[in-house]
């Protein structure tokens, strides 16, 4: 259907909506299960059971499974069948491990997808654009992705681009009228919006015509289908010290299998003996673990109100030494309230926190009526050149829309005025605020078809272009007494920490063309309102603690510059000699100067997205790594140089997001401070279990080497040492990843992006005890071997119990950069019971008798118990009183 040669009553009447109204909830859910969800059919997930046989597919699990397989040949049915099941066991923690991660990643998708703005039970809410229906009324603003695609009736300066759909790159200006031209281009049908296409100026409201596949983004679906997954920085490292480990793990197998066949042992055992070696060295599943921990510690960032759209970001979040941060709604409240009121040169007052209608409005102590002069005037303005509503939701009030907006409302509200102001006056056009022009203008008729035009913006602003003002009796000519008295009242209110907006009007005569420039010139200035957007609880002790963290906050904000300094030190975010610059003095500085000064700034008001991109790129000169925060359309270009971009989860543009690589679910600085504390600690566990995992491997391949250097028998079977791969290293390894923060994270300096895996002495560590490792489980080989020369399997269940045991209380050490003694080892319960977990089946390996000929075992007794226990405390409490 050409739904574009439809009115918009027409396309209500077909689609049995109302535009006023919407859908409502059982309506909208019959017409998802008749229609589908609104998404693009992506390509098909990988089968689990390729995701499974996958995990069989590395080249020494293959080499190990030919191995067991002329094992069997040989008559060696037992070891044949236990490494099997060993394989088998292994593949299914690969395989989960990997659903783990993938599962992860498909619910940041779901989170991270774009919202939706609809009328629902005759309420604007927010949903996920999944969930909208052909039907449903949406509203879209500058920066908001079109959910679906929608026949607009309604637009107030709407413009799109379409690039995607059409390649063409300049933005399609939008209008509510029906066309009568048969068979257009989509490009031609500019009263539709499609799905995917971007706002990229004004605002508008559709009725959705098509979803999901049934849009014209869905005829080239297959396009957007292909998503790449995400590989990090840290992944990538990782893949390349696999493979150096690979080389040397295959050389000392080799050396291994060479000495023990030179020294008379069977061909055919050491050569399992060797693959078995090499499969456990090889620490193949590190990549799958890393992927997991990064997973689970998103899924905690999650539950802190920080969602991470890019897995990389969660390693570049450690290193962040700089955070610029917006002041509205990130440092503060975000609920604006109107408390002062500057009308006739005097100061009102108003009564009355947040966003409740209940407040009065005082001047000198005296409560004044609504027959103040000019003031009924001055708060209708602004309820006219608005685009908020006040929802009630549970006796509740919430703001639909900009808070400033919201707040001019709810000062309105406390007057007795209501919506019924809206249906006297018809607005006529509409010139949206934009973070460039720092103000807006409505175009209103009244009933007598008088036209008048409102303006609110920016002091600053709005000033310059007036040439009168409001006083008690009458319209008078703007001088420069008067001006200055009007100045003054902005400072006065900025130094109190208040924000101020101006309003102003003229009259148009009906002849006027409405697209001239002069539109918003010859104003007359009515008032200047003061707003308070108090500052969060939680910031204060945010700033102090990334202070101590080496981190610099930033504040960036479009206020006054006394407003912002008024509240930075409140905050305690400005030093005594820290620098405050405004806009204009950044348009003024070079490159060269604003580098000079940028360490010492810690305000910049007054400023534009396009300074921000300045600012950051200031920044990345000195060497920091910036963490950027935005909300509008304009500020993507900054979050996207920034080396950490952060939107805004509830206020910002779908644009923004998508530029981001974390969004704060409430729009709180707190929640970065938060972020940056567990991206450091995901870090630090993964470097915890890389110690771990690779000090036990050299523990392993060493214990081979040293008893054939000393031409002795194998200290491990295949089997055991497998069983050692699977049991000790894996499940504690994964524990580790869930280990919570040091107390010190937070007082550490950013760490290095360049910092090698291995720095800060962790290659010294994985050496040193990956040697003792070694050493002790062999001399508890030797000392039992001497002792009972005729019974080798004794020998090798010592060695094979000491080297796990000396692995378990090794990773006690793991978990802390200090010492082992430095942290509560109940701390982490997850590992606690990881580590009983692998004693107990150590315990069922040696003590059970039908797998004690499986794993060459035989019952040990306290008096050998006592000796395993002392020989594998060695390692921990030898180096557990160094830092090294």
């Amino acid at each position: 259907m050409n739904w574009y040669q439809l009115d918009a009553e027409k396309v209500e009447k077909k689609l049995h909506v109302t535009a006023d109204r919407g859908l409502s909830g059982k309506q909208a859910s019959e017409r998802r299960k008749q229609y589908g969800e609104n998404i693009l059919e992506a390509k098909k997930n990988t089968s689990k059971w390729l995701i499974f046989l996958k995990q069989f597919q590395d080249f020494m699990v293959l080499v190990l499974l030919a191995a067991t397989l002329i094992a069997g040949l040989l008559g060696e049915y037992v070891d044949a069948i236990a490494i099997m099941i060993i394989v088998l066991v292994n593949g299914f923690i690969g395989f989960f491990q990997e659903q783990k991660a993938e599962n992860s990643l498909e619910k940041l998708k779901e989170l991270s997808a774009p919202m939706a703005n609809v009328l629902r039970n005759e309420s604007w809410e927010k949903i996920s654009s999944r969930e909208v229906v052909v039907g449903d009324i949406v509203k879209v603003n500058s920066g908001d992705r079109i959910p679906a695609d929608v026949r607009i009736i309604k637009s107030n300066g709407m413009e799109t681009e379409e690039s995607a759909l059409t390649g063409e790159s300049l933005p399609v200006t939008k209008h509510a009228t029906a066309i009568t031209k048969e068979d257009l281009d989509v490009q031609d049908q500019v009263n539709m919006g499609f799905m995917g296409t971007l706002v990229t100026r004004g605002s508008g409201v559709g009725i959705v015509v098509g979803t999901g596949m049934n849009t014209v983004m869905g005829q080239i679906a297959s396009l957007m289908a292909n998503t790449k997954k995400m590989v990090t920085p840290l992944e990538m490292k990782l893949a390349e010290l696999g493979k150096i480990l690979i080389v040397v793990a295959l050389f000392l197998t080799i050396l291994v299998v060479g000495l023990g066949v030179i020294q008379g042992h069977p061909m055919y055992e050491m050569f399992l003996a060797g693959v078995s070696l090499a499969v456990a060295a090889i620490p193949e599943g590190l990549p799958a673990i890393v992927t997991v921990a990064l997973s689970l510690g998103v899924q905690r960032m999650i539950r802190k109100k920080a969602l991470v759209r890019k897995l990389s970001a969660v390693e570049t979040l450690g290193c962040a030494s700089v955070i610029c941060s917006d002041k509205t709604g990130t440092m503060t409240e975000n609920q604006m309230t109107v408390k002062e009121i500057f009308l006739n040169g005097e100061y009102l007052y108003v009564s009355g926190d947040g966003y409740q209608t209940q407040g009065d409005f005082f001047l000198h102590r005296e409560k004044v009526k609504r027959s103040f002069p000019n003031l009924e005037t001055m708060l209708s303005y602004g309820m006219l050149c608005n685009n908020a509503s006040i929802v009630v939701k549970k006796g509740k009030n919430y703001i639909d829309g900009d808070p400033t907006d919201g707040a001019l409302l709810v000062a309105a509200k406390k007057l007795g005025m209501t919506e019924e102001l809206g249906k006297k006056f018809r607005i006529i056009k509409e010139f949206p605020f934009d973070s460039d022009r720092k103000r807006m203008s409505v175009v209103v008729e009244d009933e007598n078809q008088m036209r008048f035009l409102i303006t609110k913006g920016a002091p600053d602003v709005l000033l310059p272009r007036s040439a009168f003002y409001m006083d008690k009796d009458s319209r008078k000519l703007l001088n420069k007494e008067n001006k200055a008295l009007i100045e003054g009242a902005i400072n006065e209110m900025a130094n109190k920490a208040l924000r101020t907006i101006a309003i102003g009007m003229r009259s148009i005569s009906n002849n006027v063309s409405l697209d001239s420039a002069l539109l918003e010139d010859e104003l007359t200035l009515i008032g200047l309102y003061g707003l308070m957007d108090p500052p969060r609880k939680e910031v204060k002790s945010a700033i102090r603690e990334c202070k101590e963290a080496g981190i610099k906050t930033v504040m960036i904000t479009g206020d006054h510059v006394n407003t912002a300094r008024a509240i930075a030190e409140n905050l305690q975010l400005l030093p005594p000699n820290g620098l405050v610059l405004e806009g204009h003095q950044l348009n003024r500085m070079s490159a060269e100067e604003l580098s000079n000064v940028i360490e010492d700034t810690y305000v910049f008001a007054r400023v534009t997205p396009e300074h921000k991109l300045k600012i950051v790129k200031a920044f990345q000169e000195k060497g920091h790594i910036v963490a950027m925060t935005g909300d509008g359309v304009n500020d993507a270009p900054a979050i996207k140089a920034s080396d950490i971009g952060i939107s805004m989860g509830v206020t910002g543009t779908d644009v923004t997001k998508e530029a981001s690589s974390l969004i704060l679910m409430d729009d709180n600085f707190a929640t970065i401070k938060s972020a940056i504390q567990e991206g450091r600690n995901i870090y630090e566990n993964i470097r915890k279990f890389i110690r771990y995992l690779l000090a036990s491997n050299v523990g392993e391949i060493l214990v081979m080497l040293f008893a054939m250097l000393l031409g002795m028998p194998l200290p491990l079977i295949p089997v055991q040492i497998l069983w050692v791969n699977l049991v000790t290293d894996g499940l504690p390894a994964m524990a580790l990843g869930l280990d919570k923060a040091e107390e010190d994270v937070m007082k550490r300096s950013p760490r290095n992006p360049r910092e090698g895996i291995f720095s800060r002495g962790l290659g010294y560590k994985i050496i040193s005890r990956g040697i003792l490792i070694g050493i002790v489980t062999l001399i508890g080989f030797i000392i039992t071997y001497q002792n009972n020369p005729d019974n080798l399997m004794f020998a090798q269940t010592t060695a094979f119990s000491t080297l796990v045991m000396a692995q378990l209380i090794h990773v006690f050490d793991c978990r802390s950069e200090h010492s082992v003694f430095a942290r509560n080892p109940f701390e982490n319960i997850y590992l606690v019971f990881a580590v009983i977990s692998s004693l107990l089946l150590l315990l069922v390996v040696i003590y059970w008798p039908p797998l004690q000929p499986i794993f060459h075992t035989v019952s040990l007794s306290l008096r050998d118990w006592l000796l395993i226990i002392g020989l594998s405390a060695i390692p921990t409490v030898l180096f557990g009183f160094t830092k090294k």
